[in-house]
């Protein structure tokens, strides 16, 4: 089953990055994050009464702030990158970053997964790599681009390791904790920078959906973390970029570069040689 949940994590946060993408293009950035944080909240809300806490200790809640204030650097970190830098450099070593590191305290907490599962995830990482790779032309800054792409996913492995750490019988408990913290930060710099909070028409149920795909792409995660191995379910999380890709070419006619198309490829071979080795 963790194989299963871990794919629906990435078929969730493929599809809740587009909506995210598409409303983004209507509206600013941070209202859309702010406006989808807050649905998240609502959805962790129900994810916690259909799968409540069973035995909630204290630390359970701190892992899951730790994983809220991560995800919402990486957050941060992303979207400064990619606006004062290459996306071309940010988002693939944000994403390679951000499932590398987890992979790493896998090995290191004493998973053993087998040899087909590394075969796939040998696969997987380049695969991430060729989702997320954005056509670049200029090619300034490239070092303060990257390391806003390596401090971005180094955030965003924190929330992967923070979350996982988190008993079994806390439930989706963790994830209410984590949106908590981000909901207010996130409401708190719109405020800040005098963001109005009123999406473009036709527009707010797109924003919603995004918010509510994104919270639930979280609880596919963590059930997945919970019924398999950590790298396993970080790996196929991490190809969320393939869903995107697949969406964009759907809806809005983009056009396919020969890298995509050889990451949607790798992509689709790790998942396999994971799924049989798992």
């Amino acid at each position: 089953m963790g194989i299963i949940y871990a794919l629906l994590s990435a078929l969730s946060y493929g599809t809740a990055d587009f909506l995210g993408g598409f409303s983004s293009r209507k509206n600013s950035a941070l209202l859309v994050v702010a406006l989808s944080q807050a649905m998240g909240l609502v959805t962790a809300l129900v994810a916690v009464y259909f799968l409540r806490p069973e035995s909630l200790l204290p630390s359970d809640l701190l892992w899951g702030i730790a994983a809220g204030i991560a995800g919402a650097s990486g957050v941060g970190l992303l979207y400064h990158g990619l606006a004062t830098g290459f996306a071309s450099i940010v988002s693939p070593t944000a994403a390679v970053v951000g499932a590398a590191l987890p992979v790493l305290f896998g090995l290191i907490a004493g998973e053993r997964p087998p040899l087909m599962t590394w075969a796939g995830v040998a696969v997987a990482i380049p695969a991430i790599l060729l989702l997320s790779w954005e056509k670049g032309e200029k090619r300034d800054h490239i070092l303060r681009s990257l390391e806003l792409g390596v401090l971005s996913g180094i955030a965003f492995s924190g929330f992967f390791i923070f979350i996982a750490r988190t008993g079994e019988g806390s439930g989706m408990a963790p994830l209410l904790a984590a949106r908590g913290i981000t909901v207010p930060l996130f409401f708190t710099i719109a405020l800040v920078k005098k963001q109005k909070l009123i999406p473009r028409k036709g527009t707010l149920v797109t924003i919603l959906a995004g918010g509510c795909l994104d919270m639930l792409a979280n609880v596919f995660y963590l059930l997945s973390t919970r019924t398999g191995f950590l790298i396993i379910a970080v790996i196929l999380t991490s190809l969320y970029p393939a869903p995107t890709v697949f969406l964009q070419r759907f809806f809005i006619k983009e056009k396919l570069s020969a890298v995509r198309l050889a990451g949607l490829a790798l992509a689709i071979a790790g998942a396999a040689l994971i799924g049989i080795g798992g």
